[in-house]
């Protein structure tokens, strides 16, 4: 007889806490805003790893917002440097762990994009409902959607836009 234990991650409610509060800044090794000139082509960054997100959309959240918030963040020290560079996000129907924040260049979009503007639509293909309604709620973004494995949603600022 096989006894089969579900590994336990412990430590969430400090890594839930944390991830609320935190800054991700300091981690990060490619985003030099002293330089952007060294920023490799595709530059993005996610906030969900382990895709704790996935089964559950209470999971998902508290990544979304740290998403967003790092979102204003970036798109503040990109305003304030005078840089060129765009901001947008591609968050996926069920797929939180590739929900992600991308910093391009005006060469958008990049070769290593799956997916062309130009597949893109302002009528909504996704079936998560949960994700429906949060990003419904973002008013501040305009919103593309689009199909490569599954539903997905690109979201840029109306500002920024470049393409």
């Amino acid at each position: 007889m096989y006894i089969y234990f579900m590994k336990r991650h412990r430590g969430l409610k400090r890594y839930y806490k944390n991830l609320l509060a935190g800054n991700d800044f300091e981690k990060l090794t490619g985003l030099n805003f002293k330089d952007p000139s060294g920023w490799p082509p595709n530059l993005h960054l996610h906030f969900d790893p382990y895709g704790y997100g996935n089964n559950s959309f209470k999971r998902r959240k508290p990544h979304l917002d740290t998403l967003f918030r790092h979102f204003d963040l970036i798109e503040a020290k990109i305003k304030e440097m005078n840089n060129d560079s765009i901001l947008y996000a591609v968050i996926l129907d069920y797929d939180s762990g590739s929900d992600a924040l991308f910093v391009g260049n005006k060469d958008f979009p990049g070769k290593n994009i799956a997916f062309k503007l130009d597949d893109l639509s302002s009528s909504n293909t996704l079936t998560n409902q949960f994700l429906n309604e949060y990003l419904a709620e973002l008013t501040d973004f305009e919103k593309l959607y689009g199909r490569a494995n599954q539903a997905f949603c690109f979201l840029y600022k109306s500002e920024a836009k470049a393409f």
